[in-house]
């Protein structure tokens, strides 16, 4: 029995999830993400370390754009092979590359210029790592798979999703390996959700596997409870309304956006926040609100007994989804205060750098920060204290006030994590801890060790095993 697993991502950091098993003749790779970490981003032009025509199919877990942002690029580079996940992961996918492309091709066209006019060069080619035709190749490659439904992805080699409570149509996966009469199983986490979390399902746990790939994003803290998570938020806009404000939320257009908003509804039926213009300016996120309304059947109970009352989760009075360009421009105008969630999640790109620029000097105005900011990007140097930050090439003084809401994540914390991962009944041969910066890896190890005497590892970037 030998299968090689090899870290192509999220090896010591967070983003850019990759990894590639070799088995039976067979290369799979699961997940194929683009890294967001600014250090890191001069790894998404690299070779990948096979020929992607010899990969014989890919295993995404989940549609975020650090699990399957390469994907075009894979195939523009001569993959073609099938894609296995879930259909709202299909869907969702879809929306999010097509995003990814079309962002790399406007910055492009204002970069160039931007650093001509500046005397600077950029390190990275002026090209788009991929575009809308290689998003549109990429697509008839995925096939859809049903949860908990063992689906054959090569010789010998089956693979099981599961529900990984992360976001919608996210899956954690059991990949099962038979050689010479011997089965050894490799189960991936993707990244694990948390429980009792509004719209999506709870997690589901595996009882048994002989190796584990664990995230650890949160593996070194304990999320705030996300109870508070109302108490914070009505706090937030009430004070911002009084000041004068606007509130500027930059929100990942997968689950966070829609998470906001059925917070925001709820607090506006119990009468605990005033009734604002809310802009949701991202049309990824408005299109993945629509997969949302179309996968009812994904929803949890309390979200199903919204639907049943003829409440949808993500609809509130004041709703404005901004698609166009001149619809995001005319919010600046609005006097008064008014709520903007808008992407990107970590201010790495899109609209919500716009109205950053036009609010982030504004002592009357809040950025609000719900979701994970990654080492490097500007939502993390901003939530660091930087001032004054740079915004398309200006520097700007931090006036606003900044604040963040921890209780929101849709990653699992270090006791959540150690919650998934301990239904494993009998000792797996080995732990890969994976999918955190160094010290998060490392104090989940070492409290993972120390709970269960397993023996756990946090690979390196390119780093080579062989599972006997």
């Amino acid at each position: 029995m030998e299968i090689r697993l090899k870290f192509f991502g999220a090896a010591q950091n967070v983003t850019g999830s990759c990894y590639l098993v070799e088995a039976n003749g067979t290369r799979i790779l699961v997940d194929c993400g683009m890294y967001q970490e600014r250090d890191l981003k001069s790894r998404n032009w690299e070779d990948f370390p096979v020929p992607p025509e010899t990969i014989d199919a890919v295993l995404l877990t989940h549609a975020h754009l650090d699990h399957c942002g390469r994907l075009p690029k894979l195939v523009k580079d001569g993959f073609h092979g099938d894609i296995f996940c879930t259909p709202a992961t299909a869907e969702i996918a879809q929306i999010i590359m097509k995003d990814s492309a079309h962002l790399q091709e406007e910055d492009i066209k204002h970069k160039k210029a931007r650093h001509e006019k500046q005397g600077k060069t950029s390190p990275f080619p002026y090209e788009p790592l991929y575009t809308q035709i290689d998003v549109d190749q990429t697509s008839p490659l995925f096939k859809t798979v049903r949860y908990n439904e063992p689906v054959p992805v090569g010789r010998g080699i089956t693979a099981a999703f599961r529900e990984a409570g992360h976001i919608f149509g996210s899956a954690n996966i059991k990949l099962t390996v038979e050689q010479g009469g011997e089965t050894r199983s490799v189960l991936f986490s993707g990244d694990v959700g948390r429980w009792d979390i509004p719209i999506i399902n709870d997690p589901e746990q595996t009882e048994a596997a002989d190796y584990v790939l664990i995230e650890s994003t949160y593996g070194d803290r304990v999320h705030g409870e996300s109870k508070d998570i109302p108490e914070e938020l009505a706090r937030i806009v009430n004070e911002t309304h009084k000041a004068g404000g606007n509130i500027i939320i930059p929100s990942f257009a997968v689950e966070r956006t829609q998470e906001l908003l059925y917070h925001l509804n709820a607090l506006l039926r119990e009468d605990r926040i005033p009734h604002l213009f809310t802009f949701v300016d991202s049309p990824m996120a408005i299109k993945v609100t629509d997969v949302f309304r179309k996968h009812a059947e994904l929803f949890d109970e309390d979200s199903r007994e919204l639907l049943l009352k003829g409440i949808h989760p993500c609809d509130l009075p004041g709703l404005t989804m901004s698609n166009s360009v001149d619809q995001s421009k005319a919010i600046n105008h609005i006097k008064g205060t008014v709520i903007i969630i808008a992407g990107s999640g970590m201010c790495t790109g899109g609209r919500i750098k716009h109205h950053l620029k036009n609010n982030i000097s504004r002592p009357e105005s809040t950025v609000l920060f719900v979701g994970y900011q990654a080492v490097g990007t500007l939502g993390r140097i901003i939530l660091d204290g930087v001032n004054p930050v740079r915004i398309f090439g200006e520097e700007h003084e931090v006036n606003a006030r900044i604040e963040k809401i921890s209780g929101f994540s849709a990653h699992a914390d270090r006791n959540e994590l150690l919650r998934w991962i301990s239904s494993i009944k009998n000792p797996p041969r080995r732990i890969f801890i994976t999918h955190g910066e160094p010290d998060a890896a490392n104090a989940f190890r070492e409290l993972l060790t120390e709970k269960t005497g397993w023996h756990c590892v946090v690979p390196q970037y390119e780093q080579e095993v062989v599972l006997d």
